[in-house]
């Protein structure tokens, strides 16, 4: 099994000790560099050849997101896991955007962050580790998300074409596609894949492509 070589980055030391004793008992995963802001991670990158960097949100000088875009830019080959005390949906949004693998909240159980970047290694999609789970009722409030739209999310989320949709549903394409932009509009995205990962992360509908361990 290839060993996962990461690159840990945050301004507290304690939260990068943190980060090591969690990793240490993963045998397939090693710290090979730590680093306490952006500009220092990107100046490490090519000395120390990382498959996973796992970036802090907030850090003075060059913030996670400042970074991560970097990154992804510069290293397009090296995954980011960002690692985070806080769950904000336009942060989540945001590091989505920017090409994130893995959006992980810091008060995770320390025993799954191996888990997490060894699905961000493995090229999954989009997934969130760590928050509280969140009701149907309480994402469609905040959103303005109606049960038809989110009857149609549901299906888009499992992969569903427009027809696939319009005929499970009883509606018509041109009703799905409707109800696609509205949806588009409301979540603050662009695309269906968009739409699909905000509907994972949420818990609004099952990722068929893994299942978290």
């Amino acid at each position: 099994m290839k060993t996962l070589r990461v690159l840990a980055v945050d301004d507290h030391k304690l939260m990068l000790e943190a980060i090591k004793a969690a990793l240490d008992e993963a045998k397939d995963v090693e710290v090979v560099g730590v680093a306490y802001s952006g500009s220092e991670a990107l100046t490490m990158i090519p000395r120390t050849n990382p498959d996973v960097v796992l970036l802090d949100m907030r850090m003075p000088l060059m913030d996670g997101l400042t970074a991560l875009g970097l990154i992804r830019k510069r290293h397009p080959k090296v995954k980011v896991v960002i690692l985070s005390a806080i769950d904000e949906p336009d942060q989540i949004q945001a590091a989505l955007r920017q090409g994130a693998s893995s959006f992980v909240v810091k008060h995770i159980d320390p025993r799954d962050l191996a888990s997490a970047i060894r699905q961000a290694a493995s090229g999954a999609v989009f997934q969130m580790l760590g928050a509280a789970e969140t009701s149907e009722e309480a994402v469609a409030k905040e959103t303005g998300i109606t049960d038809s739209e989110l009857r149609v999310l549901k299906a888009l989320a499992q992969g569903m074409s427009n027809k696939q949709i319009a005929k499970e549903l009883f509606i018509t394409e041109q009703t799905v596609k409707f109800h696609l932009t509205n949806i588009y509009r409301k979540l603050d995205v662009s695309n269906r894949t968009e739409a699909a990962r905000y509907a994972y992360q949420h818990g609004l509908a099952a990722n068929p492509f893994y299942e978290l361990a």
